[in-house]
């Protein structure tokens, strides 16, 4: 009978995502050395080899692709044990692993974790920050809870919740503030600094803009929306950044906003969870504590 530890699996995912010792090691809280004994004590247990090893390059062997597939579903069905367990419970307590996107979670998370804390004191609050594609995958493979992305996301396996809506403005150098707000077919014209590839933002201002998947010659990429600003602000370009993030962007940066005419650019931001997550009702309550702390954010920057 091979017997390995629920403990090694997890090891074994952390070290298949990771492709390296040294960052695996720090994502399970515990020393490379310890790490690599456990997965060569899970190697010699399977008799096989789940890695292939080179001085500088760690990949999984053809085994090790096949293992990782039944692994990530052991792993996602543990989760969904306790999960059930805290399903039974009158509110959502442990553990809650909540993915944010880069132009939401800087500005909301603040009053989105002090309302969550301050609701339900016995919940230990893990962020992940990164793109929708990423989050969306992790959902998937169990290693996250829920999610705040733009909506819709359209996959048929994941329950969608809007929690508000909010503008697109226009940022643009402080001496243009006097300047008529440009149309879209100027805007094209103009030197547009957008987000760098893999940001939903980044899509959903070329769609404004109508152009597509198409990348004129003036469009720059940043890697953050405070990059973006700070271009604006030393006479770079024009960019559009969510109503959400322009107090925080524009208060140290030599800017003008503008607002577009109607009908202005847009998006909804929401949460997104598994269907068959065992914590959909708490998830549910979650998304309301969520939705007001957006509100009282949002109020108070209009203020």
């Amino acid at each position: 009978m091979i017997n390995f530890t629920l403990r090694q699996l997890r090891y074994f995912d952390a070290l298949a995502r990771h492709g390296h010792f040294g960052r695996a090691a720090e994502a399970c809280s515990i020393s490379q050395p310890a790490l690599s004994v456990q997965i060569k004590e899970l190697e010699d247990t399977l008799g096989a080899e789940l890695f292939e090893r080179a001085a500088r390059q760690l990949r999984l062997s053809a085994f090790g692709e096949e293992f990782l597939l039944r692994v990530r579903d052991i792993l996602r069905s543990v989760d969904e044990l306790g999960d059930l367990a805290r399903a039974h419970r009158s509110q959502l307590v442990g553990r809650l692993r909540i993915g944010v996107i880069p132009t939401v979670a800087p500005y909301l998370l603040p009053a989105m974790i002090s309302s969550l804390t301050r609701a339900n004191a016995d919940l230990d609050i893990h962020v992940r920050e990164t793109v929708t594609p990423k989050l969306i995958q992790e959902l998937a493979d169990g290693r996250l809870d829920t999610a705040i992305v733009a909506l819709p996301v359209s996959e048929p396996s994941m329950e969608e919740i809007p929690l508000f809506e909010e503008s697109f403005v226009l940022v643009r150098p402080l001496e243009d503030q006097a300047k008529p707000v440009p149309s879209k077919d100027t805007l094209r014209e103009m030197r547009l600094l957008l987000l760098e590839e893999g940001h939903c933002f980044r899509e959903q201002a070329l769609s404004f803009c109508d152009m597509g998947s198409v990348r004129p010659r003036e469009i720059l990429d940043g890697s953050s929306l405070t990059t973006l600003v700070q271009m604006v602000g030393a006479g770079i370009g024009v960019t559009l950044i969510p109503e959400i993030a322009m107090s925080v962007e524009t208060r140290s940066a030599a800017v003008s906003i503008a607002r577009f005419q109607e009908p202005q650019p847009s998006r909804t931001i929401g949460m997104i969870w598994r269907k068959t997550s065992p914590i959909a009702r708490q998830l549910t309550e979650v998304a309301d504590v969520v939705r007001e702390a957006a509100g009282q954010l949002r109020a108070t920057a209009a203020a």
